[in-house]
């Protein structure tokens, strides 16, 4: 009888001599055979010497009844344009054991947030020039909007933000975001003709009025005086793609974030771009390697929070 392959909950195991046990933090572990399960495969177990107590290791799927497969398939599927109730229509004609929207929506808040809590924190490799620039939402009838800032060069996401007004505060704080993460590397910050984007840069890009004192220029690009950041816009039109059958945030604000969060990743390490021929993380982040199923190596790599700095 041929062996039931087991999850990868097994596969990330072979190195378990490196983890410690999940109860009393001892490092004396071993193999204390596999776990069945309907949906997932056989599953390995470990023991520890120490506190004599059984547990599986946490690979960003514990206690999750469906297989990582299916759920990633959801996570790709919803970001690329479907709803959740189509998906969830798809699941009925091709996989036995279906899931409910309402699963599948919370597989997506809660993923995107791992994930994007972990990326969020890596260090970008940039051009010399950032752009910034405003999207306006509406989330149950009142004004939201998303704040992103993006490297003209390998197109990626530097930072960004759904927030309920765009105040000297909440920019400052994107702004500031984008200035840990590329350090020294910018000399040129893009934006439109937002009174307060003068004062942020002068907080946090060290933007000054005596052009022998400043560390960046500003270079502000009005629409109807020179045109479009053409960049940047291309990108708020692939987000409106997505969004725009949605018409609207119908729910809180931190299930809207999770949503953008999550659209965030997409855009930055699983969507080619079509210019570039590449994600835009190959260019920004070369070093991490993601296979074929890049959500699911984001959120292994998530779990196990590695620093790829």
């Amino acid at each position: 009888m041929a062996r039931t392959k087991s999850s990868p909950e097994k596969d990330t195991s072979l190195d378990f001599k490196k983890f410690v046990c999940m109860y009393c933090k001892s490092k004396k572990v071993i193999k204390w055979g596999t776990r069945k399960t309907k949906n997932r495969g056989s599953i390995q177990r470990f023991c520890c010497r120490d506190c004599g107590r059984k547990f599986t290791l946490d690979s960003g799927f514990y206690r999750m009844r469906n297989s990582e497969k299916k759920i990633t398939l959801c996570l790709d599927l919803f970001y690329r344009g479907i709803s959740t109730r189509k998906i969830q229509e798809h699941l009925q004609a091709f996989h036995p054991e279906n899931s409910s929207w309402v699963s599948i929506y919370s597989w997506i808040v809660k993923y995107s947030k791992m994930i994007y809590k972990f990326v969020d924190k890596l260090n970008v490799k940039t051009g010399e020039e950032l752009m910034s620039d405003e999207m306006e939402y509406h989330r149950l009838g009142k004004q939201n909007w998303f704040v992103d800032v993006i490297d003209t060069k390998s197109r990626y996401i530097v930072s960004s933000e759904y927030m309920r007004s765009r105040t000297f505060f909440d920019m400052k704080s994107v702004m500031k975001k984008a200035k840990k993460k590329t350090g020294i590397q910018i000399k040129t910050v893009t934006t439109d003709g937002l009174n307060c984007y003068p004062r942020v840069l002068r907080n946090t890009f060290g933007l000054h009025k005596r052009p022998r004192a400043t560390k960046i220029t500003h270079n502000v690009v009005i629409a109807s005086e020179r045109g479009f950041n053409h960049k940047i816009e291309r990108l708020h039109n692939s987000v409106r793609e997505r969004t725009k059958t949605m018409r609207g945030f119908h729910g809180c604000i931190g299930s809207a974030r999770a949503i953008m969060e999550g659209y965030v990743i997409f855009y930055n390490f699983i969507r080619k771009h079509q210019a570039l021929g590449k994600t835009p993380s190959e260019i920004a982040i070369p070093h991490l390697n993601l296979g074929v199923n890049k959500w699911l190596d984001l959120i292994y790599i998530s779990k196990k929070g590695k620093s790829l700095k």
